[in-house]
């Protein structure tokens, strides 16, 4: 499934843009606001010049000790992004995002322009119904491997019962 399919990517609101010369305070009070992970930031022309996330601000602000009053957007933000494109397939960037350990993913158009951050857990629900089968799938084996191997438990003491009731009447 690409990710112009998913729901999550057609109802997701306008990404929060802000530019890399504002102060990182004043992007966390929207993020917290709005309940976001993370805002976009935009150059010249409205080009994605990088990103601001909650693991941003914990490594380069917090863990620093560095005043978000003083610290511009652009000393923390990551700059080398992974962009995806709206035809891109769902699950080759579920995979990636796991395989490598981030969270947001600015889907753009063919300029450049931002047009959604997608999340992992945006990305989740399409997972679901297929783990949902895979679990299913894992029980079966389980209870029938189980009940073969209880089915041949009862059988072998079936059988050492009778055995040993013929050679008790004997």
């Amino acid at each position: 499934m690409k990710i112009k399919d998913r729901p999550e990517f057609r109802n997701k609101p306008k990404p929060v843009i802000f530019q890399a010369g504002q102060s990182v305070a004043e992007a966390v009070a929207v993020m917290a606001e709005r309940n976001i992970g993370s805002v976009v930031i935009t150059g010249d022309g409205g080009k994605l010049d990088g990103i601001m996330t909650e693991r941003d601000l914990l490594r380069r602000l917090l863990a620093l000790g560095r005043d978000p009053n003083t610290t511009t957007i652009g000393e923390i933000m990551t700059r080398e992004l992974r962009v995806a494109q709206a035809d891109d397939e769902v699950i080759d960037w579920i995979r990636q995002m796991s395989n490598d350990r981030f969270r947001h993913l600015p889907v753009v158009d063919e300029n450049g322009q931002i047009l959604a951050v997608m999340s992992l857990g945006d990305f989740i629900s399409y997972t679901w119904p297929m783990l949902v089968v895979r679990v299913g799938e894992t029980a079966k084996r389980a209870f029938f491997s189980a009940t073969q191997a209880n089915m041949i438990m009862i059988i072998l003491v079936a059988y050492l019962v009778i055995i040993l009731g013929i050679v008790a009447f004997r």
